[in-house]
This record gives structure tokens, C-alpha cells and sequence, in this order.
């Protein structure tokens, strides 16, 4: 059966041999972002402020004054809550003065900027945030069955497959342009706010570049399934 999608065609060999390169490159920037951190981690800023202060002064100087900051366990757990508006920060960035942990709270805070001026690819991001969770659960399901399925993921089941995967790498996409623009303003915030020493950045700069390789691999993972799936529904 031909479909719009026709030109796009990916063999089984192909798509195996792709496949291994992204894993291989999802564990590079794992180990980048592991490396990063635990290098930049054990710098302490010069001026000694935590990453909670660093993250509450980003956000006083863009009029931010009602999103709480709070405290969490676990490691790179930092996140921003659009929904609440709580800028969540792991217990070591949260209290830690280090090149890493002001790197991280102002991306985060970065966030918080983003949703105050409106900032039109976050919002498309949270409006995609639903359908995202909705498609996360149903992929293992319909991945499960196919396995199980003499004849594999085809006809419907292959359909649903193809239009999980098209959520999954558009919101990764848009994932792209909201967490570079986060850490731009990162880090020009914490050189305007006087944060962190212009020799210091180059600490904060290889975490938040690190970082930002993890969003470029999740991206390419899901597109690379995506058009896998498109390829077998051609034939």
C-alpha cells in the first residue's frame, strides 16, 4: 500500500545499524553530562551563592515573585513546574554553591522567564504535555503487542504506533529550542546579576552544553523509530 509518506523508506539493516549509532550517542551524552557535572560539581563559585539564591535572583530581576523554589532528593531532578509554578531543585543545586549546581538553578530559572513572557515554543510544549504522557503509555503497549503478534505491528496497530512516535518526536523537537533558549538566558543572567566571574563560566557553560546533548539524542531516537514505523507502513 502506498502512502504519502512513500519516499521515506528505511530497510531493516538500516535502520539496526542507525539505531546502534544513537544508542551509542545517548550513552556519549550521558557520560558527557555525568562527566560535566561531576567535574563542575566539586568547583565552588567565588562568591559562595547556593544554587536556590542564584535561581531566586534570575527570577527577581525578570519580576518573578511568585514561583516557589523548593528542595528535592534525588540526582539531576532539577525541573521547572509551569503548572504549579514551583521551580524544583535536587538537594545539591539547591544548597550547593558550585559552577554546576548556579548552572542548573538558572536554566531552570531560565524556565520561569520563558513562562512569564510567554514564550510561544514552551507553551507549545505544555500543550503537548498531555497528549505526550497519553502516547508514553500507550507505545509499550502497542509494542508489546506487536511482539506477540505473528504478524507484527501492521495495519491499525502499526497506524497507532506511527502516530505515538510523530507525538513523541514533535515534542522532543520543540524540546530542543526551549531548553537551548533556557540556558541562554542562564548564563547571560548570571553574568549580568554578577553571579559568577566571566573566567568562572566556561564551568557553567560544559554543564549546561552537556546537558542540552541528552534532549538533541532523545530527539533523534524518536524520529529515527518514527520513520522506521512510516518505511514499514509503505509497503
Amino acid at each position: 500500500m502506498i502512502t504519502p509518506f512513500a519516499f521515506v523508506y528505511i530497510s531493516q539493516t538500516t535502520f539496526m545499524i542507525l539505531l546502534v549509532g544513537v544508542m551509542i550517542f545517548s550513552l556519549y551524552a550521558q557520560i558527557r553530562v555525568s562527566s560535566a557535572y561531576g567535574k563542575n560539581v566539586k568547583i565552588p563559585s567565588r562568591g559562595g551563592i547556593t544554587g536556590r539564591e542564584a535561581a531566586e535572583a534570575v527570577m527577581s530581576r525578570a519580576g518573578i515573585t511568585d514561583v516557589e523554589i523548593t528542595e528535592t532528593s534525588g540526582h539531576l531532578t532539577d525541573h521547572y513546574d509551569p503548572m504549579h509554578r514551583r521551580l524544583v531543585l535536587s538537594s545539591e543545586n539547591y544548597r550547593g554553591t558550585s559552577l554546576a549546581a548556579l548552572g542548573v538553578a538558572a536554566h531552570e530559572a531560565g524556565h520561569a522567564i520563558q513562562h512569564k513572557i510567554g514564550y510561544k515554543m514552551l507553551n507549545f510544549r505544555m500543550a503537548l504535555v498531555p497528549a505526550t504522557n497519553f502516547v508514553s503509555r500507550v507505545v509499550p503497549i502497542v509494542m508489546l503487542a506487536g511482539f506477540f503478534l505473528a504478524s507484527g505491528l501492521t495495519g491499525i496497530m502499526l497506524d497507532v504506533a506511527i502516530m505515538c512516535y510523530a507525538v513523541l518526536a514533535l515534542f522532543h523537537l520543540v524540546t530542543l529550542p526551549v531548553e537551548f533558549d533556557a540556558s541562554r538566558r542562564a548564563k547571560v543572567e548570571l553574568i549580568g546579576l554578577g553571579i559568577v566571574d566571566r573566567d568562572e563560566m566556561p564551568g557553567v557553560v560544559q554543564t549546561l552544553n552537556a546537558a542540552a546533548l541528552t534532549y538533541v539524542a532523545a530527539f533523534v531516537s524518536s524520529l529515527l523509530s518514527l520513520l522506521y514505523l512510516i518505511s514499514a507502513r509503505r509497503d
